[in-house]
Formats: C-alpha cells, sequence, structure tokens
C-alpha cells in the first residue's frame, strides 16, 4: 500500500473521530426530548407537526405498538413510492418525458427504497422523472434512515429504563430524528456537495460538443441534495447509473474523502449515544472498537489485494504500481476505491465509486464478507447498533455458558426468550441468502442473466442475495436483474432482510426494558474492555465463517486459486 493510500485512510479515520462524540452527543440529547441546539430552528416545526398528530400519537407504546406503527408507516410509504413509480410519465417535473416504470421493476424499486436497500435494476438518469427522484427516492432516503434510527432508539432504551413496558413513541421518534438529525445535517452536506462541483438544478440534460466533435447528450437534474441524504441515510441509490464513480456524484478525491466520512458518521457516532443513555460511555467505545477492528481488518486485505494488481496483466507486462485499475476511476485510484468499498458495505450503503466485479477475487470477497457479517460494523444508521447489540447479546450468552453464570448485559439478564429471538433474528440472514442464491443456480432463467459462468458466476449470485438481505444495495455488475424472477425475489429479500429480522430485534427490547437492572458485582462479567471486544469480534467471525465459508469457498476462493492457471472455471 503506497503512503498516500494509508494518508487517506488516516484522514478519513480523523474525520469520523473528530464529529462522533459531539454527534453522539447530540442525538442522545434528541432520544431524550431534550432541547438541543436546533430547537430554536426546528422546534416549531416539530410541535406543529406533533400538535398535528394529536394527543393520542404521542403517547408511549409497547414494544408491539411502536412495530405495529412501523410496520404501517413503512407499508404506506411503499404503496406511494409504487404509485410515483408507475404514475411518473403524468406527474410534473419530467422534462425528458420518462414513461411509468413497468410492474415487477416498480414493486423491486419500491420495497428497495423503503428497506434502506436502495437497490436499483435501472439507470437513474435514464429512467426516473426528477419528480420521482425528489418526491419518491429522496423521501424515502430520509424515511428510511429515520425509522432505523428511531428503532435504535428503542433498544438503546432496553438497557437504559427498567421495569417498564413503554418503549417510547415511533411517531415522535421520527419526527425528531429527521427534523433534529438528517435534515440539518443533510442540508449542511449538499451545500458542501454544490460548492464542490455537484448540479443541483431542474434542468433536464445539456448538450456538448465531444473532442472528436460528436454531440453528446448529459443528464443533469438535482443531485447534491439526493446524494447527501443517500450517504447519511446509508441508503446508497445513485442518481445516475454510475454512483459515485459518476463525476457529477463524485468529481474530486475531496468529495470522495467527504462520502466516505459521511458513511460512516452517524453508524458509529450511535455508539456514544448507547454508551451516555446506558450511563457508561466505555460501552459504547467497545462496541466503536468492534466496528473499527472489523472494519479495518477488511480493509487492509482489500486494500492490499488491490494495490497488488492483477498478476496476469503484471506477466504481460502491465506496470502494477498503481495497483488493481480495472473498474476503478483514474481520479481515485485502487487505494480510495477499495476504502470505499469496505466502506459502502459495511455501513449497507451500496454507494459504489467503483466496479466490485472488477474485484480481485479476494479484494471482492472483503466486501462481501462485510455483508454477510450482518453489516455492524458499523452497519446502516441505528440498523448496525441494533445488530451489534444482538451479537453482544449472543456473546454475553457464550460467556455465561463458559463461567457457569446466567448471562447478562448491562445489568439485563438474557434468558430463554431473549436468546430464541436473537437467533430468529441471526438465521434471517443466511437462510434467505443461501436459500435463494441455491434455487437461482439451478434455474436456467436466473442463470442467463449472468455474464460469467463457474465461481465468477456464483459469486454475482451471491452479492445480490446478500446486498438484498443485508439492504446494502451494492452490486457485482455482471448481473441483470432487471427480469421477474429477480426483481421479485430480491424484493422479498429485501423485506426479509429488513423486517423480518427488526421484528424479533423490537421484541427482545420489550422483553429486556421490562427486566429491573442489576447493580454489577464482583462476578459480573465486564462488557466494555479488551476482552469483551475479543469476544464480539469473535463471534461476529465465527458466526460468518460457519454459515457462508462453503460458500466463499465456492465463489471468491476457487476463482483466487484459478487465476495463475488463467482458468474461470
Amino acid at each position: 500500500m503506497t503512503v498516500f493510500g494509508w494518508l487517506q485512510i488516516l484522514f478519513v479515520a480523523a474525520l469520523v473521530l473528530a464529529t462522533m462524540v459531539p454527534l453522539g452527543r447530540h442525538m442522545a440529547r434528541v432520544y431524550a426530548g431534550e432541547r438541543t441546539v436546533l430547537s430554536p430552528v426546528v422546534g416549531p416545526l416539530e410541535r406543529a407537526l406533533l400538535a398535528l398528530a394529536g394527543a393520542g400519537a404521542r403517547r408511549s407504546q409497547t414494544w408491539l405498538g411502536y412495530t405495529t406503527a412501523m410496520l404501517v408507516f413503512n407499508a404506506a410509504g411503499f404503496a406511494l413510492l409504487y404509485a410515483l413509480l408507475r404514475l411518473q410519465g403524468v406527474l410534473p417535473l419530467n422534462p425528458r418525458g420518462f414513461d411509468g416504470v413497468e410492474p415487477f421493476l416498480a414493486f423491486n424499486t419500491a420495497i428497495s427504497f423503503v428497506t434502506n436497500t436502495n437497490w436499483q435494476a435501472y439507470g437513474g438518469e435514464t429512467t426516473l422523472s426528477h419528480f420521482t427522484q425528489m418526491a419518491g427516492l429522496t423521501v424515502q432516503n430520509f424515511l428510511s434512515a429515520a425509522t432505523g434510527l428511531a428503532l435504535a432508539a428503542v433498544m438503546i432504551r432496553a438497557f437504559a429504563l427498567s421495569g417498564t413496558d413503554r418503549v417510547g413513541n415511533f411517531w415522535v421518534d421520527l419526527t425528531r430524528v429527521t427534523l433534529h438529525v438528517l435534515l440539518p445535517l443533510s442540508v449542511g452536506l449538499a451545500l458542501v456537495f454544490v460548492a464542490c462541483g455537484l448540479p443541483q438544478t431542474l434542468l433536464g440534460s445539456v448538450d456538448a460538443t465531444t473532442l472528436e466533435g460528436a454531440k453528446q447528450t448529459i443528464a443533469l437534474g438535482p443531485v447534491g441534495s439526493q446524494e447527501a441524504i443517500k450517504l447519511l441515510g446509508t441508503n446508497g441509490g445513485g442518481f445516475f447509473n454510475a454512483n459515485a464513480a459518476h463525476p457529477f456524484e463524485n468529481p474530486t478525491p475531496i468529495t470522495d474523502a467527504v462520502e466516505i466520512w459521511a458513511l460512516l458518521a452517524i453508524s458509529f457516532a450511535l455508539t456514544h449515544t448507547f454508551g451516555r443513555m446506558v450511563g457508561d460511555a466505555r460501552q459504547g467505545w467497545a462496541l466503536a472498537a468492534v466496528m473499527a477492528i472489523v472494519l479495518g481488518g477488511c480493509l487492509l486485505v482489500a486494500q492490499g489485494i488491490e494495490a497488488g494488481g492483477n498478476p496476469l496483466l503484471t506477466a504481460l507486462g502491465v506496470d502494477p504500481s498503481l495497483g488493481n485499475m480495472e473498474g476503478k476511476e483514474v481520479r481515485f485510484g485502487s487505494a480510495a476505491s477499495a476504502l470505499y468499498a469496505v466502506a459502502t458495505t459495511g455501513t449497507s450503503t451500496g454507494s459504489v465509486n467503483s466496479m466490485h466485479e472488477s474485484f480481485m477475487p479476494l479484494g471482492g470477497l472483503m466486501p462481501l464478507l462485510l455483508i454477510k457479517l450482518g453489516e455492524v460494523a458499523p452497519g446502516g444508521v441505528g440498523s448496525g447498533l441494533f445488530g451489534m447489540l444482538v451479537i453482544a447479546i449472543l456473546t454475553v450468552f457464550i460467556a455465561g455458558l463458559m463461567v457457569g453464570r446466567t448471562p447478562e448485559y448491562l445489568g439485563k439478564k438474557i434468558e430463554a426468550r431473549e436468546m430464541k429471538l436473537a437467533m430468529l433474528a441471526q438465521l434471517i440472514l443466511p437462510a434467505t441468502i443461501l436459500g435463494f442464491t441455491a434455487v437461482a443456480a439451478m434455474m436456467p432463467a436466473a442463470l442467463a442473466s449472468l455474464a460469467n459462468a463457474g465461481p465468477h458466476g456464483l459469486t454475482e449470485l451471491l452479492y445480490a442475495y446478500a446486498s438484498a438481505t443485508g439492504n446494502n444495495g451494492s452490486a457485482f455488475a455482471g448481473l441483470a436483474a432487471d427480469t421477474p424472477w429477480f426483481d421479485v425475489t430480491l424484493g422479498i429479500a429485501m423485506f426479509l432482510g429488513r423486517f423480518g429480522y427488526v421484528v424479533p430485534v423490537m421484541a427482545i427490547a420489550g422483553s429486556l426494558i421490562g427486566k429491573t437492572r442489576a447493580a454489577a458485582s464482583v462476578g459480573t462479567f465486564p462488557t466494555h474492555g479488551p476482552l469483551f471486544v475479543g469476544l464480539v469480534t469473535a463471534v461476529i467471525l465465527i458466526l460468518g465463517g460457519l454459515q457462508f465459508f462453503p460458500a466463499f469457498a465456492l465463489g471468491p476462493i476457487v476463482e483466487h486459486l484459478l487465476i495463475p492457471t488463467g482458468q474461470t472455471f
């Protein structure tokens, strides 16, 4: 790895660390319903919206009531977005005259943006109108991210509060995180992006003359505003088909570094929020350390592999000093591309500044691994934290078995009900990914969508269903995913990965919040030190290894072993 590559990593890490504590402290105040620095500006709007909802809509809810409200709200969002996609041909702000999106693709796209996946089986600038992009996709970028942050609040309260069956109010949490966290951050970041050269206009396109004298139509639109929330909300859907590899979405190395910070900022800051709300900041730092270890380990492997170049091209006389540049933008290089790849898959974002399919097999394995580990390093906004807390529950259970004590985490006893629910949530990912991949691998109609045969083709399938179930949205570009089979099955995978996982997690929160928080004793297993950090990291890696190693062995690992032979299968 080059010195410049290390400097890029250290610069982004410094940005994340610098904002982690102040942003985490701010979100703790938002969750607690306290006055924030933004209250004079957004407070009147917050009060007006909650007043319109009525007193009944602001009462504290049980976990079941909270979860039901969340599901109903997201079902309504799906129906509205589906209607916008189907009817965009007759709606305003359609300067290029796009027709309505066909039913299967509309279903896939609507469920994709509602579940915070933002999988795109279409080209944004060639398929969707400005109205659909703004009123449909951008709105859902805010609301799906706000949903994740609201659910994280419930899981934090489960450990911070005791002896109650009330977990908060979904409508209040949704409103406050949108107005106090997502909206101001997005406005500020959008202004930075526009200052750096991202378009923000309602023009449809401009015509340009190329160096060869040909005419080229260049698509434009409200890019800066959508780019900001897609990154901060770990959404990932790009305005353009090339996503953050497009110069209008990510023009310079400076914007690239800022985008990577935006991917990581809220998810890492939530660990500090957790520590403050449970009354022990060390608990938050322990979770942040686990996230950093897993993410950093995958980054080092991906960076090292991509910086080494392609041995087949090196044997042909190609200079390997720039690393593996296939599928990468020259303005970023292999180092920044690998950094972006692990950040976007570690955070369930899915935005890309390079094509993951073009990575070397083991380099491409790292983004795939981060998704299959549950995207908890640091995971999506909200979802990463409550996913990590589920892993922590499993860890203290295993530790309890080792020492013969009833497991507990932050004074809450972990009993049979919590363990059953935790395992139910954990099984969603492997059952959906491996199940759908196995079926697709046996279907001629699905195999016809693959650009490659052999182990690389299997990796394309694995990556697609992992990305959908993990609510990531990135892809191995060789898969032609806009077919009825993939539109429907990937849509089902997105639904299960989001809501099939969330329901048992909310049930865990409902069970824990009713328990009395016991004081620590000399026999209490400490959950803030290096031993706990190491155990949680090991549990994450062991779970991922046991569930997915056979699939990895048949895909990217065997492809890596075949490279010296020049064979693909």
